[in-house]
């Protein structure tokens, strides 16, 4: 097999420590005629090799062990210090076998007998890809932690999303029940008012964590990004400004892909303003589409990429840039470079989440002083006649006077659902876990026409509470409720499918909304 097949194609830079200049040229023709070529760099003392060293720009070393005033042993001490990563060969006269093995463990890549020359080009090629081995597997390594972190950190927002998500329930529903007292007077009108905007607010700001988390509550269906993106053209020119170019270059020949409309939008639009706001002085945003398709090698750089079909939307702005240290940190929630008063740091987080629920993968390069281009795939499902998509009239959310019991360990947020429960006319049988919810439905003797559960809860999920009761009473109707969502981590172990389901947090007419839809579909 030729040496040369698994070198560089454009050769590879050795520096070569030798007091010999006819030896190393001897190198050099050796290194031309077998190794497809390169350069090298002789150098004879120790400031000179210290001054290469600093210089960088060298693949491997080759180095004599003995010189005038300087030895093999201290340039190898040297190189592992200053450059750690380069391949480091003793090419000598005459070494001991206790001297081999002792540089061997103190890092050298390998040692030759310059009276045993035909092995300089094996030994190069195996070091060169050895050294490529590690980058990779040093890259991998990197790209899993960075990985492993972002769970982590999704982890955590999620749950607290979950846990905040619950005191909102309380605070919108308590609010919404008192502005409808028509008795209330206007002074305190106004601050319940704003009340409610500001929990509305932070509601948003949950539904970006869950997002982040990949624990939103979506509504995928059959887009595609063309559509998508001219739908959203306009407005994006009006976000960034007459003094930002926009050019469009949309795949006649995209394929589908399957994810809800309204978060593709929003997270198309948060790159733009990320984009936008990268050229405070303008500049040029280019929007494309593509299909793409990733393979297993891009599977293997990316460990949280599955090889196959995509479709790809990017944008790519001419703005200032980021250093590889910001790229580390652009998805993580709160993360932001912007002044406090301009942003939460949630938008790039959100779209991270949306992508990585959506079953895609988002990849940003960017360069100091040399614009950003970020990359959402997603997966294609080929050409494909979307479904009309009509508008639905929101329903009514009118009472009953049917028997509801409702499981929720939460009091404040039990308190709030049975009192909106018993305004609506319903009568309402209440439990503080799944276990008292099972105990109170078994001994309960009269009609009991629908559950309403929180899903996690202690001693009994609220799925093993419907099992339980709906063993006895096989026409009993569900609701789940929580603040994790359908498709969240937690909830998609023990939420059964086609099950009507309540996010927290939600208002009065939501959760009437809901019920009444439920028992109607049982009364049909």
């Amino acid at each position: 097999m030729d040496s040369r097949s698994n070198l560089p194609k454009t050769g590879i830079n050795i520096l070569h420590l030798e007091d010999d200049h006819r030896f190393s040229e001897l190198v050099q023709q050796i290194f031309a005629a077998e190794c497809g070529g390169g350069r090298v760099t002789r150098v004879d003392t120790r400031e000179d090799f210290e001054a290469a060293l600093e210089a960088g720009g060298f693949d491997l070393i080759l180095a004599d062990y003995r010189l005038p005033g300087f030895d093999g042993e201290s340039a190898l001490a040297l190189t592992r210090e200053k450059r750690p990563a380069w391949p480091f060969i003793l090419l000598t006269g005459a070494i001991g076998e206790e001297e081999a093995v002792e540089c061997l463990r103190k890092g050298a890549t390998d040692y030759i007998l310059k009276a045993r020359m035909e092995r300089l080009a094996p030994a190069i090629q195996r070091a060169m890809r050895e050294t490529r081995h590690r980058g990779e597997l040093a890259h991998t390594q990197r790209l899993l932690l960075q990985a492993q972190k972002m769970e982590a950190i999704g982890r955590l927002a999620g749950g607290l999303a979950h846990d905040f998500n619950n005191l909102l329930t309380v605070i919108l529903g308590e609010t919404e029940i008192a502005l409808a007292d028509p008795s209330l007077p206007d002074s305190l009108r106004e601050g319940l008012e704003d009340a409610r905007l500001a929990a509305d607010r932070a509601g948003s700001l949950t539904r970006r964590l869950l997002a982040f988390s990949r624990e939103q509550a979506l509504e995928p269906r059959v887009l595609n990004l063309n559509q998508v993106v001219s739908n959203i053209a306009t407005m994006i020119r009006r976000l960034i400004g007459e003094d930002v170019l926009l050019a469009v270059d949309l795949d006649p020949g995209l394929g589908s892909i399957r994810a809800d409309p309204g978060q593709m939008e929003q997270a198309i639009l948060n790159l733009a303003v990320n984009a936008r706001d990268a050229m405070p002085n303008g500049g040029q945003l280019r929007l494309e589409t593509r299909n793409v398709r990733l393979d297993e090698a891009y599977a293997a750089q990316h460990p949280e990429v599955k090889a196959g079909d995509y479709a790809m939307v990017a944008l790519t702005d001419s703005g200032v840039g980021m250093d590889a240290e910001t790229q580390s940190h652009i998805f993580e929630p709160f993360f932001t470079t912007k002044d406090a008063s301009k942003g939460t740091g949630l938008g790039l987080a959100m779209v991270y989440g949306f992508v990585r629920q959506s079953g895609g993968h988002i990849y940003v390069y960017s360069e100091p002083g040399l614009g950003t281009t970020a990359k959402i795939y997603l997966p294609a499902l080929g050409l494909q006649k979307q479904k009309d998509s009509s508008a639905v009239a929101v329903e009514p959310a009118p009472g009953g006077t049917e028997t509801v019991l409702l499981a929720e360990d939460d009091s404040m947020v039990r308190g709030f659902i049975g009192a909106a429960l018993r305004s609506k006319g319903y009568t309402v049988l209440e439990a503080a876990d799944g276990a008292e919810a099972v105990q109170i439905g078994s001994r309960h003797a009269g009609p009991l026409d629908l559950l309403v559960l929180d899903l996690v809860m202690p001693h009994m999920s609220g799925q093993d509470v419907a099992q339980r009761l709906k063993s006895n009473r096989p026409q009993l109707r569900v609701v789940f409720m929580s603040g994790y969502s359908s498709s969240g981590a937690n909830s998609q172990r023990i939420l059964p499918a086609g099950a009507n389901y309540l996010q927290k947090p939600f208002s009065v007419e939501d959760l009437a909304r809901i019920v009444r839809r439920s028992l109607d579909a049982h009364n049909v």
